[in-house]
């Protein structure tokens, strides 16, 4: 779970925690600052977490209802149970990681 604005200079360190995780790795964006950037248009803040590692499920709002989170983790479970292992393995989610620089 990502939350909050994320700084550039915390992109390498987000990227370095995603790579250090155990597969199978599940990434959900939580709020419209670690989507979207949220209201912070400026240089420093990173335009969406989605730049540095692939997100899986986006959850709205500034702040987000809890009821949104509650559906983030019911999108994170139905991914859990019918994502096959050969997916991971196939050249499609291969290509999404090399776009991010991941090998």
């Amino acid at each position: 779970m990502v939350m909050g604005t994320i700084a550039k200079k915390m992109g390498p360190i987000v990227k370095q925690v995603y790579l250090q995780m155990a597969e199978p790795r599940w990434v959900m964006a939580v709020g419209a600052c670690a989507s979207s950037g949220g209201i912070f248009d400026t240089y420093s803040v990173l335009q969406g977490i989605d730049q540095v590692v692939p997100v899986d499920v986006y959850v709205p709002g500034c702040p987000p209802r809890p009821e949104a989170i509650l559906d983030g983790f019911i999108k994170i479970q139905d991914l859990v149970g019918q994502e096959s292992i050969r997916r991971r393995n196939g050249d499609q989610y291969k290509g999404l990681l090399q776009s991010y620089g991941i090998q």
